[in-house]
């Protein structure tokens, strides 16, 4: 069970804030109402909740790496309140308030306990038993005319609490759906990729196959050759085929071809640099290619993903900082090839990106890096702009 909501770190920064300061501010009108008692010590006051079970439920809605489990902290906090519910209504108690800051903390943890507990059975048990001691909170007080007004607010309450809680456990749920769906895609998109190299290879083994049966009669000396090319192909295609998981074709994808990576970069940086709109009019991309990226030799589906980490590195780019400038470059030692797609900061930031708001292709990007074993890095430059870099494994 984590603290993590579907937000953006912002938007998390400021609920955790205001929530702070929404709690900070009702803790200090329940001690406030406490002080406005005769005798605000005295055993007959109802001053547990203020200083006792109020502070005890905030805590137990924070999260901090010494916390115990959240579920167990609920029912905790439940036990605790429902008891001293009971202890209130058994020997009357004489005091201002049942106990706001309690009353906000058990909201507050029915309305994590909704959206966040895995379990749907596990979040509605729960959830009803944190509602159970919220609503028998007006009975501390002994007055009817307090249980009948405390309880219709806390009911109106706790049905808010609970709709934000199913609202964004919903927002969760098909957030974590898309994320799986474009993991998928891009798992096909990579399968589908491999089955056209594949068939590319396979069609060449078979043409030097009957080659070399056709020659052999006249000049077998010349077989040697042809079948250290055919070992050579079936060697990558056995190793592209390691890789290849699920494989559904379609007929409306077109494959990169092998050994076009460096054409098409050049391509698609041109593109890049051809304004799209008035914002993209100072936008351009350069391409470098050390002499090692060159000459290495790629497996196809590592030219395939290059190529997908940069179209959607300039993609990214143009959407989020039109008109700045582009660099990638592309870096090889023995065993790595590094792309590296960076951008200068740009004046105008997008406040609306072209396509709306996605989210999911650099999901996808590292999806398919990772299934050949490379990795993907990507966050802000220390002068402004931003990296993404993609390694790729050459053995």
């Amino acid at each position: 069970m984590d603290w993590d909501l579907p937000f953006t770190p912002t938007v998390r920064r400021l609920i955790i804030v205001f929530g702070l300061l929404a709690f900070a501010m009702t803790w200090l009108a329940d001690i406030a109402m406490l002080l406005t008692s005769p005798d605000p010590w005295d055993p007959a006051t109802n001053w547990v909740p203020v200083l006792i079970t109020g502070p005890a439920t905030v805590f137990a809605v924070s999260e901090t790496r010494f916390s115990p489990p959240f579920l167990r902290r609920v029912w905790l906090i439940v036990a605790m309140s429902v008891t001293l519910s009971f202890v209130s209504i058994a020997v009357p108690q004489d005091g201002p308030s049942w106990g706001t800051l309690e009353s906000a903390g058990l909201l507050a943890l029915i309305l994590r306990t909704t959206a966040q507990t895995r379990r749907t059975t596990t979040a509605a048990t729960s959830a009803a038993a944190l509602s159970f001691a919220v609503l028998i909170l007006p009975a501390r007080t002994g007055s009817w005319s307090t249980i009948v007004a405390g309880g219709y607010i806390l009911t109106i309450a706790l049905a808010i609490t609970v709709t934000l809680g199913c609202a964004v456990r919903a927002l969760e749920a098909r957030r974590r759906r898309n994320i799986s769906d474009v993991r998928q895609a891009e798992r096909l998109a990579l399968a589908r990729d491999l089955h056209d190299l594949i068939a590319h290879h396979m069609t060449g083994i078979i043409v030097q196959a009957h080659a070399a049966s056709a020659i052999y009669p006249t000049a077998p000396d010349k077989v040697a050759p042809i079948l250290q090319n055919i070992a050579q192909a079936g060697t990558e295609t056995l190793e592209s085929m390691r890789r290849l998981v699920r494989v559904l074709r379609e007929d409306d994808h077109t494959a990169l071809r092998p050994g076009d990576l460096l054409t098409e970069l050049s391509e698609l940086t041109a593109s890049y640099s051809a304004p799209a709109s008035d914002d993209d009019s100072s936008a351009a991309a350069r391409l470098e290619a050390t002499a090692a990226a060159r000459t290495t030799r790629l497996s196809p589906e590592v030219e395939v993903s290059a190529y997908r980490a940069v179209q959607e590195a300039l993609t990214n780019i143009r959407r989020h900082a039109p008109g700045a400038q582009a660099s990638v470059r592309l870096d090889a030692d023995d065993t790595w090839l590094w792309v590296t797609v960076t951008n200068t900061p740009t004046a105008k930031r997008a406040q609306s990106p072209a396509g709306g708001h996605g989210g999911f292709g650099l999901i996808g990007l590292r999806e398919r890096i990772k299934a050949l074993d490379g990795v993907l890095r990507t966050g802000p430059l220390p002068g402004g702009g931003w990296e993404v870099k993609a390694g790729f494994p050459l053995h």
